[in-house]
């Protein structure tokens, strides 16, 4: 005869606290590797280059101290004004000639391009196959002096033997839109591969034009990609020193090459530490502005 199981047997009953525990743990296990991968890559070097301008000391025995030296930052903004001001023009500059050209460029590879999107796609990316330093050097030969396209041009009697553009802000901007190209266009293209297509043919079968379509459906629609173009080009470019290396001269010095050299030639750490944060700081308050004028929620 079977024996009743008593009802207050604990071995068949489920342990419910452990299993809320477990869930109210998995999200924050799930994003440990993450949050580390942050905070030792991130918050920890931010947070170091914050307390190096803060510091005072003599950079050719490399010893500083925490002196909470605030004036740093308002006596680099006196010395390199100017290269700030350059770097946001050249960096502007560089964003809506990226803008202008990606954006019809993603246009057709969304709308007209059919089956061979992949193809173009992978076209617009092979740049990034190559080394960026690369890149640049390819195209200070393109823009040289007695190159195939300027040398081909004098030798023709088309531009005067004096004409050049290296060493020249319009080489430096070239150098940026071209480089940070791929940027712009990849955020726009996911934005307009996202417009239901059934949007724009209501919009036809309302009586609307092929640019009313456009100004009143799809453009509205891609705003967020065009803010996402927008940053994804702009805070790369505001801090490039490659470019201006390479393709600049001494009157095109942006503030990448100030904070470059003040690290690896003058070792004046707290110098090159308050260049960086006030460039940080500028960027993020006009990244924020940008974006209440935008109105890009998402």
């Amino acid at each position: 005869m079977e024996q009743p199981v008593p009802a207050n047997n604990s071995r068949l009953r489920p342990v419910r606290g452990r299993g809320r525990l477990g869930k109210k743990l998995s999200p924050y296990l799930l994003t440990l590797p993450g949050g580390l991968w942050l905070v030792v890559f991130f918050l920890v070097p931010l947070f170091t280059m914050l307390s190096l301008s803060l510091q005072t000391g003599n950079p050719i025995t490399g010893v500083f101290h925490l002196t909470w030296h605030w004036a740093e930052f308002s006596q680099q903004i006196s010395l390199f004004h100017t290269q700030f001001l350059r770097s946001v023009g050249y960096a502007l500059t560089a964003t809506a000639i990226d803008l202008v050209i990606a954006y019809p460029l993603a246009y057709w590879i969304t709308f007209h391009a059919g089956s061979k999107k992949n193809f173009f796609l992978l076209m617009l990316i092979i740049p990034f196959f190559v080394s960026f330093v690369i890149r640049t050097l390819a195209w200070e030969f393109i823009l040289s002096d007695q190159g195939f396209v300027f040398g081909t041009l004098k030798n023709l009697h088309l531009l005067p033997q004096s004409f050049h553009v290296l060493a020249t802000g319009t080489a430096v901007v070239a150098g940026i839109a071209y480089n940070f190209l791929p940027f712009a266009a990849l955020p726009l293209y996911v934005s307009l591969e996202k417009i239901d297509s059934s949007l724009v043919e209501a919009a036809n079968d309302l009586y609307a034009s092929k640019r009313q379509a456009f100004l009143r459906v799809v453009l509205p629609l891609t705003i967020p990609g065009i803010f996402a173009a927008f940053l994804l080009t702009f805070v790369p470019a505001l801090g490039d020193y490659v470019n201006a290396s390479i393709l600049g001269g001494t009157s095109t010095t942006m503030i990448g090459n100030i904070i470059q050299s003040q690290f690896l030639f003058n070792s004046d750490y707290p110098a090159a530490s308050a260049l960086s944060a006030i460039l940080m700081a500028a960027v993020l308050v006009g990244i924020f502005l940008y974006a209440r004028l935008l109105g890009a929620r998402t």
